[in-house]
């Protein structure tokens, strides 16, 4: 059976898009197929919010599955186009376990009142609704009063209210209401309200100019009319602000504008913006061709003032560019709503499948709870600002970043990110270079380092990001999106070493996740390794909530096989069993016989783990990292990973290829590894460990 909700409101502005998109996020973890639809949409054209759902959460339904029928069709027949909206509202559940239904934005609905409307459309449909309603300039009494009268409404058209949700709440007390279902309140947030440049462009009917196209998600915080020289633009300039200039002046204005985006001590713009239409002279546009332009400009037919008067009259809108804006109601739902109580209510249960995006939002809750400190020592990596930018709109992991302040906060604004919450540290910092070299002098004594060798040694962003965990400073590191593997882990191994580090990889297949390891960092594994490897990474697997019921790999399974590679295997088993008897094991398995339940009927009947295996050991590196590229590309795996096992506190590396989603999901992995209590060290072992593709 589809599980649905309705979010309605009864004005326009309630900021409900941050409910629908947080409600959608909530049900993602819990469900496989989860569908959004919206009964009525404006004629010739798109939905944003629809598509900025479809895009975030890869929801596999085309647009007009998505969409019920026009404003138009509701005015010239209401009855016949309800009969529309039910009729497609099922199609679409038809293909879903839980759908979101978002309201109606205006008042042309053609009832007395939008509330009206959609709680007849939530009666109809037989969903409970979420009831928005926004606090914005209304007293603690009047919002009580407001959130009777809209409960009154859904019930006297026969629709269930789930719970209330009260938005662009400004009091800075808890707001106290008496009700009989659930209230929720969300703080005001201006990054909501600030429109993008993409919001910017649309309302004047402009085009993209010239510039960085990924610039158009960018919030413009600010706007102003450039109707002066250039230096009284550049002392009234403020941060991301998008400044309107004429086509007849962009020769002289827009150089300049670019320029000072750029430059150290000006505030960098979110956009320009030239009315007009005019084409610029020939020289001028020659020079900003040949030019890297770090921020998008717009162009629109428009002149001066209508522009001005249009876009001082937008406001934030979802858009399938608006990441940031996503992120940010992804955050504040999350920290605001008690999701786990609306899942109850809707009586949602979880699936038996585990999808790669129902693994990302478990990851991400694992990960804020508690919020932990990571450090990112390449700060000044475009890559991971885009990435830190994102963690903090999430709440994720507070973040140091590691570099020098000045270019990393310039960076950050020309990127048009906003780095506000994230510490920025200096590997030259004289107190903790001091004291972190007589702490590697001592950790390292007995291979002669000695204090003044180690004030070179700690300037390094790995080793100073490391001996940030090592003393506390920070909970865990991620680094390698701009160095070598061997220079990330290398000051790990030294410093922070239990025992045998090794790795694995969550393997994200379609329906369900794997544990493949040691698949990065063991070139060929003792059968005494390897068994602390399964036991390990048994360990690692259930941290994240994945049954360890563990395949000890060969080309051989039971006792078919013979040979130096399957007795270390089995060897390792037996070390498995002894050491952890209250582990699923078994070994030597071929891999078709742990994971086809077909196969292991075959040849290894009555094993409770063949065909179920959930964490695969490989006998080598040469395997293992062969397995797991060979997965991830020909099943359409996501590979998260390598995470690495056996130190003290968490270090993860990066693949220099790394995408900026990818460091989001390894420092979400390291924040969720770190444990509330310390274990205590073991003596060091040697240093055996391979570089990685």
């Amino acid at each position: 059976m589809t599980r649905a909700v309705y979010v309605a409101a009864g004005e326009a502005g309630s900021n409900k898009g941050t409910v629908a998109l947080g409600l959608v996020e909530l049900l993602s973890r819990q469900v496989e197929n989860v569908g959004v639809f919206r009964p009525v949409v404006r004629a010739g054209r798109e939905d944003n919010l629809v598509n900025t759902i479809r895009g975030r959460f890869q929801l596999a339904l085309p647009y007009e599955m998505c969409a019920g029928v026009t404003y138009d069709e509701v005015h010239a027949d209401a009855e016949r186009a309800a009969g529309d909206i039910v009729a497609r509202y099922r199609a679409l559940a038809l293909r879903c376990d839980a759908v979101v239904v978002v309201g109606t934005d205006y008042t042309d609905v053609g009832a007395p009142t939008e509330l009206e409307f959609n709680a007849r459309l939530a009666a109809d449909l037989g969903t409970p609704v979420v009831n928005v309603v926004s606090e914005r300039g209304r007293t603690p009494s009047r919002i009580a009063a407001a959130i009777e009268l809209s409960s009154r409404e859904l019930a006297q058209h026969h629709a269930h209210e789930l719970a209330v949700v009260v938005t662009r709440s400004e009091a800075p007390e808890p707001l106290a209401v008496e009700h009989p279902t659930p209230v929720f309140v969300l703080p005001e947030t201006p990054s909501l309200r600030a429109p993008t440049v993409a919001d910017l462009l649309d309302a004047c009917d402009g085009r993209f100019f010239l510039g960085e196209r990924d610039g158009l998600g960018r919030e413009a915080s600010d706007l102003m009319v450039g109707a002066m020289s250039l230096p009284g633009i550049l002392e009234r300039c403020t941060e991301g602000a998008a400044v309107i200039i004429p086509s007849d002046r962009a020769a002289a204005l827009l150089p300049g504008l670019i320029a000072a985006h750029t430059a150290p001590g000006f505030p960098a713009l979110s956009a320009v913006v030239v009315t007009g239409g005019t084409d610029l002279p020939a020289p001028v546009d020659r020079l900003l061709s040949g030019m890297a332009i770090p921020l998008p400009v717009i162009a629109t037919d428009r002149d001066t003032f209508d522009t001005a008067t249009r876009l001082s009259a937008v406001e934030g809108q979802f858009t399938p560019e608006a990441g940031g804006k996503v992120d940010t109601a992804l955050r504040l739902f999350a920290e605001h709503v008690d999701g786990r109580s609306l899942l109850d209510r809707l009586d949602i249960a979880k699936t038996g499948v585990v999808t790669p995006l129902m693994f990302e939002y478990e990851l991400l809750d694992r990960a804020r709870s508690p919020r932990r400190h990571i450090v990112l020592p390449e700060g000044e990596e475009p890559r991971i600002l885009r990435a830190a930018d994102v963690l903090l709109r999430r709440g994720v992991a507070d973040l140091t970043l590691l570099g020098d302040e000045e270019r990393i906060r310039a960076s950050a604004a020309q990127l048009g990110l906003d780095l506000d919450e994230a510490r920025v540290l200096s590997p030259f910092d004289a107190e903790l270079r001091e004291r972190f070299a007589r702490e590697y002098a001592r950790v390292r004594a007995h291979r002669g380092m000695t204090v003044e060798l180690a004030r070179d040694t700690v300037t390094d962003v790995s080793y100073f990001g490391t001996l940030m965990v090592h003393t506390g400073l920070a909970d865990g590191m991620v680094s390698g999106a701009a160095h070598t593997t061997a220079h990330t882990i290398r000051p790990a191994f030294e410093i922070l070493r239990l025992g045998l580090v090794s790795s694995v990889f969550f393997m994200c297949l379609a329906d369900r996740v794997l544990v493949y390891g040691d698949c990065a960092v063991n070139p060929d594994p003792s059968a005494e390794q390897l068994a602390g490897i399964a036991i390990a990474s048994a360990g690692t697997a259930a941290r994240f909530g994945v049954e360890p019921r563990i395949a000890m790999l060969s080309y051989s399974t039971g006792a078919s096989g013979a040979g130096a590679d399957v007795d270390k295997v089995r060897t390792a088993t037996e070390l498995v069993r002894d050491l952890r008897p209250d582990l699923l094991v078994e070994g030597p398995i071929q891999y078709d016989a742990a994971v086809d339940p077909s196969v292991a009927r075959t040849k290894m009947p009555g094993s409770q783990v063949a065909g179920h295996a959930t964490v695969f050991v490989v006998p080598d590196l040469n395997t293992g990292n062969n397995l797991y590229k060979a997965v991830q590309r020909s099943a359409g795996a996501v590979a998260v990973g390598p995470v690495l096992q056996g130190l003290r506190r968490p270090v993860n590396d990066l693949s220099r290829g790394a995408t900026v989603a990818d460091i989001v999901t390894t420092v979400a992995v390291t924040a969720a590894q770190v444990r509330d209590e310390e274990p205590r060290p073991h003596e060091e072992e040697p240093l055996e460990t391979a570089a990685r593709d």
